[in-house]
């Protein structure tokens, strides 16, 4: 964020209790000096490590929290960009001048954690549990063939000087346990050939479901990481642009309180509907959680996909929406927005924290706006 989350603690350098010295001066740590031909990007790359250490070390002392892995963790997403959510609210608790306990911390984060997928997994594991019996009966049918070869063999063996009649006999009580055989493994293996497709079909749908936000229809923040890594991948290759933005609902807790959690929902569907608008094969937007959105546009600059964002935003403030049970206006609707190239970051993760930035300066700066990574 544009703004620390918190002040750096005295001597908060998680290298420094190793003994490090930073080379800025003082008792802060750093990595030991590189050689200056290993100055550039390298150098770039140590120093933005150190701070994110330093920063997850002063949160973590500044507000008594305790060592763990969990709290690290959380720290590690909030200063780097992978939960700009959980960040805006220390931002806002801090300001506020609110305490950050391990209890608010624990009850923040609560549901921002994804649900148990039960029932996905217990599909996976009817689907493996069908497969495994496909492949019994699979191997049971090839016994029986085995042993049916055997016992064939040996009556060929025995022909010469055998009673004919005798012999024949016994290949017909042979011929007939094996059809025997072969129609059971034939309906066992029939059977599960159809729970198998039957199941594939449920958990396809599961695993879809999986990736979609129910209220919005639209991807989630899971699906919108893998859009993101596929999309980064293909426009590295190919020498194309790609930016991404994050949006955010201009006093979407106002919204709540007055009109009540339901007309919230009602606004966030609405702005999820007019970012659908302007989406495209190349212009993806998810639901990133809460009243906040992400857009991937894959073959435009930031300027670009800012001027795309600008249509939707202005077309969205434009309208004026009702509440429907009590006829009360909820007043002039609006977002605001920060874009960022993805190349101009060292990874998407650092481009998605330069874009939340730029969201968090649109704020400060009026919002019903869209704000540039680096202006």
């Amino acid at each position: 964020m544009s703004k620390p989350i918190v002040e750096k603690a005295e001597g908060a350098s998680l290298l420094g209790w190793l003994g490090f010295r930073n080379s800025r001066g003082g008792d802060e740590t750093i990595a030991p000096s590189r050689p200056s031909a290993a100055a550039g990007v390298r150098s770039v790359l140590d120093h933005a490590k150190q701070q994110l250490l330093d920063e997850i070390a002063a949160f973590v002392l500044a507000h008594e929290l305790e060592v763990t892995p969990a709290n690290l963790a959380l720290a590690c997403e909030a200063f780097s960009g992978a939960n700009p959510g959980l960040a805006r609210q220390i931002v806002t608790r801090t300001q506020s001048g609110d305490a950050i306990t391990q209890e608010w911390l624990d009850e923040a984060t609560a549901t921002a954690k994804p649900p148990e997928d039960s029932s996905l997994r217990q599909l996976i594991g009817q689907l493996e549990a069908t497969l495994a019996g496909f492949g019994k009966s699979s191997s049971a049918a090839r016994s029986a063939t085995a042993r049916y070869g055997d016992q064939l063999q040996q009556h060929v063996s025995d022909l010469q000087g055998a009673d004919g009649a005798q012999m024949i006999t016994n290949l017909a009580d042979l011929a007939r346990a094996m059809l025997e055989r072969t129609r059971k493994v034939e309906d066992e293996m029939r059977q599960s050939e159809e729970e198998a497709k039957a199941l594939r079909k449920k958990l396809a749908v599961a695993q879809r479901d999986a990736e979609i936000d129910h209220l919005t229809g639209l991807p989630n923040r899971r699906a919108f990481e893998t859009l993101l890594e596929t999309h980064y991948r293909e426009a590295q290759a190919a020498i194309e642009p790609l930016s991404v933005a994050f949006c955010d609902i201009d006093h979407f807790k106002r919204i709540n309180d007055t009109h009540g959690h339901d007309s919230g929902d009602r606004v966030i569907k609405e702005i999820g509907e007019m970012l659908s608008r302007i989406s495209d094969d190349k212009c993806h937007v998810a639901r990133h959680g809460g009243e906040e959105f992400v857009m991937l546009f894959h073959g435009l600059v930031p300027k670009e996909a800012k001027a795309r964002l600008d249509i939707a935003r202005e077309a969205m403030a434009a309208r004026n929406l009702v509440n429907r049970k009590t006829d009360e206006p909820f007043g002039r609707i609006t977002f605001s927005g920060g874009v960022a190239d993805v190349f101009g970051y060292p990874d998407p993760r650092e481009a998605l924290k330069a874009a939340d930035e730029a969201l968090y300066r649109a704020k400060e700066s009026g919002r019903n706006r869209i704000a540039l990574a680096g202006e």
